[in-house]
């Protein structure tokens, strides 16, 4: 009889354990189950080449991550071609979003298979620069007509009136570029100045800057001012203007607040550049393009006007750098420390 108990008593045992097990993995098939995927983003870049495209890169992926989602980065290193590629690659990885810093921001080609990408459902976003022709669900970048006046008006500010004025501009396929002139030669038109010698350089080539500039001494003679399209730009111009010993008094700007541009302006040898926080770029595309993914609408602060479309425009404002207020905009926000920035000065 005592056997019969134990035997009923462990079955029920048994059974319980059973049912607890059951009811367990159940459970946490219903949590795997209720867990959504996680947000597939591309993020297809011109290059790392440049100084900022890395920092661009390292906090969108940081405050993307944060987010929850997973982002596949693409480096096309300077090639419409391989750009191309990426894209159509991210595509066929069925992206939930692709953002892209277009090589050409004219390709047509390139534009074709965004298109299809909005097709399949994919959110696409210019990120800094604007691919024209194109219906993206947002652009996000800086005011560069802004840049473009902050470089003007503080060559004006550090030469006699009727100074020699040379610029040494980014390429045609970068429509930021081209809003960059436009606040430039509109200031220096206000102020009753021209360019004496201007060019652009493809693919913002540094080694053109440096013809360039050995051009326009050439051609020009000595200059009193030089606007570079960035940072990199103006210091191979700065270079030249050295190697023939014209580089004196010589007011140099550029963009980007570059480590090297800000180590020559604590130093003396630019004047200023045009800083872009593009830490609160970053984290303010990542942000947006999950939103997007998730359906929630984006309310952009701008819309801008591409020639065939009206797009949402996330505009953010440019800050001219110079010794004066290098430590509270460069060194308080982080952006380069102190010991680099005055590495040289110490």
């Amino acid at each position: 009889m005592r056997k019969n108990v134990r035997r009923i008593v462990s079955g029920i045992l048994v059974m319980f354990l059973l049912t607890g097990c059951e009811i367990k993995d159940s459970n946490r098939e219903n949590q795997e189950k209720a867990e959504p995927d996680k947000i597939q983003i591309g993020m297809c870049f011109d290059t790392f080449v440049l100084e900022r495209w890395l920092r661009d890169r390292d906090v969108f992926v940081s405050t993307a991550t944060d987010l929850g989602a997973e982002v596949n980065v693409q480096n096309a290193n300077g090639s419409v071609e391989e750009q191309r590629k990426q894209v159509q690659y991210l595509i066929d990885k069925d992206m939930d979003a692709i953002v892209i810093v277009p090589v050409d921001t004219g390709d047509s080609d390139l534009a074709i298979l965004l298109r299809r990408a909005k097709e399949k459902g994919i959110k696409v976003v210019c990120y800094d620069r604007l691919l024209e022709n194109m219906e993206v669900d947002l652009y996000i970048s800086f005011d560069n007509k802004k840049v473009g006046e902050l470089m003007a008006e503080a060559v004006v500010s550090q030469m006699p009136e009727g100074g020699k004025i040379a610029a040494i501009f980014g390429p045609e396929t970068d429509t930021n570029a081209k809003h960059v002139i436009e606040g430039v030669k509109e200031v220096l038109e206000k102020h009753g100045q021209g360019l004496v010698y201007e060019n652009r350089a493809t693919a913002w080539k540094e080694e053109y800057a440096f013809e360039y500039m050995n051009e326009c001494l050439k051609t020009v003679g000595e200059v009193d001012a030089v606007i570079g399209g960035n940072d990199a730009l103006a210091s191979m111009a700065l270079k030249a203007l050295a190697e023939n010993q014209k580089a004196n008094g010589v007011c140099i700007v550029g963009q980007d607040a570059d480590i090297l541009a800000c180590q020559r302006i604590v130093e003396g040898y630019q004047y200023m550049t045009v800083y872009k926080p593009i830490h609160t770029l970053a984290k303010q595309a990542a942000q947006y393009t999950v939103d997007l993914v998730k359906g929630k609408e984006v309310k952009a602060n701008r819309t801008i006007d591409t020639g065939a479309y009206q797009i949402k425009f996330e505009c953010l404002e440019p800050i001219a750098v110079t010794k004066e207020n290098m430590d509270k905009v460069i060194i308080e926000s982080q952006f380069h420390f102190r010991e680099e920035v005055y590495l040289h000065t110490n």
